[in-house]
């Protein structure tokens, strides 16, 4: 099969969804690889290393997509290549499509077999293609949110780790899960006061057995929520549910109630978002304030690390990949239960209920089209 490794478009991304490493063992297994120039550069990969693990460097994009029977990128399709995907055409990579409607649209129309990272799904319902990048991501909230604490970046001038005799900081995570935990380890090894809520009790005596003393667990509520808001510096939003919207747990009068230059953190900006007053932000121009308090929703956070986040993730991805290139996306599918569940737009059906269910389309159920 010929697969193709399109160069990341979408502003301030850097990562790459292949790296040398990966081509080498695609070369093994009988594919060709295209990688478009200068694709992992922001990485860390040059183009010779790609020639000499085996990939073809092609300049233009369209070349890609004219010749390759899977495409795989890190992000979704951009508006501007809508028109280049082809019917029949397998894209492997993440979609977050409840929340991106123009782009369902196009996928439908495409006529393309869409499998979305994100909803790729083990026997026991962890997610192995977020999980990497929940473990970059759930530090990197807390980094993120304890420099917006500073004065000078808009916060209330506390340090989240606090000094002798000074109050440690207070940290608020709204979901217990990979993004979550990972988060509430790094915020509690700076020394904050950090809470967890989750809805999952099993979930809850879990983290009972791994976490620090620092760390106290509380069942998720409105009335939980909406009384430690009151007292954290920083609320980290980590909740997902697979390939649907997040529901939003903090609502804008809860907002309404923080102490001012407080600053919160939504890592589900991606899928909608857990806070009501969240809107998706950049790196670039990362922050902006509602009734005081600074709002932190990058969409994208492990693209500021690619050097880390790259590896992280195609050390998940590739034995996936290779899967789908060896037997095919409806083998493959038939074969794997968790491949079948990436299934998100095929050929013109949307083939995931979350999706159908966003924006009130039909789903038809992927096995009657293997």
């Amino acid at each position: 099969m010929e697969v193709g490794v399109l160069k990341e478009i979408k502003a301030e991304e850097n990562r790459v969804s292949m790296t040398p490493a990966g081509v080498e063992v695609m070369k093994q297994n009988g594919h060709t690889i295209l990688v478009e120039k200068n694709a992992g550069a922001g990485s860390g990969f040059d183009n010779e290393a790609y020639v000499k693990a085996g990939a073809k460097v092609v300049v233009a994009a369209e070349d890609i997509f004219n010749r390759c029977e899977m495409i795989m990128r890190v992000k979704e399709p951009q508006p501007s290549e809508y028109e280049l995907i082809r019917e029949g055409q397998v894209f492997f990579n993440y979609l977050h499509l409840a929340v991106a409607e123009e782009l369902a649209h196009a996928l439908i129309k495409s006529g393309s077999v869409c499998i979305a990272y994100e909803t790729i799904q083990k026997e026991d319902g962890s997610l192995p293609l977020l999980t990497p990048m929940g473990e970059v991501a759930g530090p990197m909230a807390v980094q993120e949110g304890a420099k917006y604490l500073e004065m000078a970046q808009g916060g209330k001038g506390v340090l989240l780790g606090g000094v002798p005799g000074v109050d440690p900081g207070t940290v608020l995570i709204i979901g217990g899960g990979v993004v979550g935990m990972n988060a509430a380890r790094k915020a509690c090894g700076l020394g904050a006061k950090v809470y967890i809520v989750e809805a999952n009790l099993e979930r809850l005596r879990y983290l009972s057995d791994v976490m620090p003393n620092n760390c106290f667990l509380i069942m998720s509520s409105p009335a939980a929520i909406r009384e430690l808001v009151q007292i954290a510096d920083v609320v980290i939003g980590s909740v997902l549910v697979p390939g649907s919207k997040t529901p939003k747990f903090v609502t804008r009068e809860m907002v309404k109630t923080m102490r001012a230059g407080s600053v919160l953190v939504d890592v589900a900006i991606d899928q909608g978002g857990c806070f009501e007053t969240s809107k998706e932000t950049t790196h670039s121009n990362p922050t902006y304030t509602v009734d005081g308090i600074v709002h932190y929703a990058v969409s994208n956070m492990p693209g500021a690390v690619p050097k880390t986040s790259t590896l992280a993730l195609t050390n998940a991805t590739l034995p996936y990949a290779i899967e789908i290139a060896n037997k095919g996306w409806q083998k493959a599918m038939r074969e794997n239960p968790e491949i079948k569940l990436g299934a998100n737009v095929v050929k013109g059906e949307v083939t995931y209920k979350g999706v159908a269910d966003a924006f009130g389309l039909e789903y038809f159920a992927v096995d009657r089209l293997l």
